[in-house]
């Protein structure tokens, strides 16, 4: 006589072990295809964005102590401040606007030889170098722009190219320009994160 519960459990064994075999099977698959994914991205890693001189000034119109706002084509903001008088690209800095500490605007200041973050009184010296507040206790710095005279023109080094959604390469088909303003945090005591603006990364890594 066949007993009744034997019965009733050998399907439900069956049906354990059944469920349990295409969960390995899901495992191995799942393992298989992330194994591949790091393999295409080690054979075939992003390529960095390419870089191309951009007019931003004639070096007449810019005196010592002057600076001005630039947007290069993928968005990322820039002072370009001018500090000595010698007639070369050496003269100039070009530094992010974008304070690494939470996303704040900086400026040049001739008067303090500084650039500043006033949101929570971030410092950087004339090189980029966070030296107090935030960004010095942090020991970070302003990502810096290669610069070039020509001709009594001044240029800057910027990407035009991004990632597009499906991996592939767009180029932007407008320049940088030279801009009064950025759209984000400006005053004292202000977070970044309470603003509703969206930050981007540029080329180096950097918050723009």
């Amino acid at each position: 006589m066949v007993d009744p519960k034997t019965s009733s459990e050998e399907p439900r064994r069956e049906l354990l072990a059944g469920a349990s075999k295409w969960g390995m099977r899901g495992a191995l698959a799942a393992a298989y295809g992330m194994l591949g994914l790091f393999a295409v991205r080690f054979l075939y890693p992003a390529r960095a964005a390419r870089l191309e001189w951009m007019f931003v000034a004639e070096t007449d119109h810019f005196n010592v102590g002057d600076a001005l706002l630039y947007r290069g084509p993928s968005g990322e903001t820039v002072n370009i401040a001018r500090q000595e008088d010698g007639g070369s690209e050496k003269d100039y800095i070009a530094l992010s606007s974008t304070c690494p500490h939470l996303g704040c605007q900086v400026h040049w200041e001739a008067h303090n030889d500084r650039f500043f973050c006033p949101c929570h009184n971030g410092v950087f010296d004339r090189g980029g170098k966070g030296v107090s507040g935030p960004p010095g206790d942090a020991g970070q710095s302003l990502p810096r722009y290669s610069l070039r005279v020509d001709g009594g023109l001044l240029f800057i080094e910027m990407p035009v190219e991004t990632l597009t959604a499906d991996g592939g390469k767009k180029r932007h088909a407008k320049q940088g320009e030279v801009i009064a303003r950025v759209e984000g945090i400006h005053a004292a005591g202000h977070d970044p994160c309470l603003s509703g603006r969206r930050l981007t990364r540029s080329v180096d890594g950097s918050l723009v």
